[in-house]
């Protein structure tokens, strides 16, 4: 998902996106949602939330900030 459409997400949960990054966008979507904020933070490779919609990305932006 590109920025500009987690942007639009992000509003429509109510979470003012200016100046957040990828990942705080992400994670602050994932509480408006009433999930665990945990994106980005797999850097075992490991997650236990099978249904999140995050999660191919989150591996990827796991990798790069952990690495």
């Amino acid at each position: 998902m590109d920025m500009q459409e987690i942007r639009g997400l992000a509003r429509d949960y109510g979470v003012k996106a200016s100046r957040a990054s990828k990942v705080e966008l992400i994670q602050a979507i994932q509480t408006a949602e009433g999930n665990f904020n945990c994106f980005a933070s797999a850097d075992n490779g490991e997650c236990d939330q099978l249904e999140c919609s995050w999660r191919d990305d989150c591996f990827a932006a796991a990798k790069k900030l952990h690495s």
